[in-house]
């Protein structure tokens, strides 16, 4: 039944944004991909670069809710409801950025009949269709008047080992490529899968001190406290990976290989490397490790969002750390796949039609489908929040409630 709850400022702020990305698509299906900032040196932008990140926000917030039954952590159950709603939302969002990626999303029909199964995007494909279905169907359990423990315990067990292999899988596409050097690094899911736990853990956060302060649902602070050592924790073994990913590939000072270490650390990338380690892992590490630091909703909401845009920025800096610099280096480079035409018949092309060295800005249309998608992502979490999480079932009454209810 309509409730007029559902339609607020915020509601009708994000359902027009929301209209406004699907404008933007629309055109950009008119006009095909050129109408973005991608070429054919940087293929992928700031579609690819957002997926990577919302499927990683996704598999952190369901790892924190199954993990909750798959090891019987009560402390951490009045907050696997949040912590799936946040996930489904989340791969829903990463599942639309992966079709505006497509110039031809009508081409997605081959991969469903024509599938190449020694191919990472084909894995990709089905275990993201896995873990979208796990997470709606493990969502609709918890959030029944009456769960069934018995199954909430199986799609637990189901759902965490999913989604540690969701985010292992996108990291196989990258770290797969033996042609792309700061890619090809058996250590690729290990560090996309700790840049999950530490981002979705951090985004559940900062979800839980807005439910805190904007709706009925509460969560006790000595909980969140507890979840902010534990990010904490996840934070210092995300930079240990860096750290090792970068002594391994630094020491050796191979030529090629230094040409794109040096794009991270002084070149073009290096806001986005050293404001993820500054920024996003050295600031919230050293507020978090404070107990008394945890206790304040500001410090906690400061760290949490420090970690989340540190997360973002580790995106961009490996992404397109292998994509600047062409894997042809020779004269006269990488056609940028557009040229201007000539005055005269018979005139050579432009030169400027090539590039030895990449270089890559969103477009307003990227921008708009993006604020769109997310602005839609918003919308499902909020419209969400107003279905399961009701009065009844805020952290504070699960305890009293009977085992049926807090076992969510």
């Amino acid at each position: 039944m309509f409730n007029k709850r559902y339609v607020n400022p915020w509601t009708v702020i994000l359902a027009i944004l929301s209209l406004v990305g699907l404008g933007a698509w629309v055109y950009q299906l008119a006009n095909g991909l050129i109408a973005t900032g991608m070429r054919n040196v940087v293929s992928w932008g700031l579609y690819i670069t957002l997926f990577m990140f919302f499927v990683g926000l996704s598999a952190g917030g369901l790892i924190v809710s199954s993990s909750a039954t798959v090891f019987n952590i009560k402390q951490f159950k009045p907050v696997a409801k949040p912590a799936v709603l946040l996930s489904s939302t989340c791969i829903i969002v990463a599942t639309l950025l992966i079709f505006v990626d497509l110039g031809r999303p009508d081409r997605f029909l081959n991969l469903v009949f024509h599938p190449q199964f020694n191919s990472p995007l084909i894995w990709d494909v089905i275990v993201i269709g896995i873990y979208l279905v796990t997470s709606l169907v493990y969502l609709y359990s918890m959030t029944r008047e009456e769960p069934n423990l018995k199954n909430i315990k199986v799609l637990s067990a189901i759902a965490l080992p999913v989604a540690i292999l969701v985010h292992s899988v996108t990291a196989w596409i990258f770290g797969l490529q033996i042609a792309r050097p700061t890619w090809h690094s058996a250590l690729m899911a290990p560090l996309f899968v700790a840049s999950a736990l530490d981002s979705g853990l951090a985004l559940l956060l900062l979800v839980l001190i807005g439910l805190n302060q904007f709706t009925s649902f509460k969560v006790d602070k000595k909980l969140i406290s507890t979840l902010g050592g534990l990010l904490a924790v996840f934070i210092a073994v995300d930079v240990y990976f860096v750290f090792s990913e970068i002594l391994t590939a630094l020491y050796p000072g191979e030529e090629q290989l230094m040409g794109y270490l040096t794009l991270m650390l002084s070149g073009s990338l290096a806001p986005f490397f050293w404001g993820e380690i500054i920024l996003g892992a050295v600031v919230p590490f050293l507020i978090l490790v404070v107990p008394k630091n945890r206790l304040k909703s500001s410090l906690m909401l400061l760290a949490s969002g420090l970690v989340v845009v540190g997360v973002l920025f580790k995106r961009i800096w490996l992404l397109f750390s292998s994509l600047l610099l062409p894997l042809i280096g020779l004269a006269p480079g990488v056609t940028l796949g557009a040229y201007q035409m000539p005055e005269t018949f018979g005139q050579a092309a432009t030169p400027g039609i090539w590039a030895t060295v990449g270089s890559y800005a969103p477009t307003w249309v990227e921008l708009a489908i993006v604020v769109g998608v997310c602005a839609f992502g918003a919308l499902i979490f909020t419209v969400g929040t107003y279905f399961f999480l009701t009065p009844v079932q805020t952290a504070e009454a699960l305890p009293k409630q009977g085992g049926a209810v807090s076992a969510t």
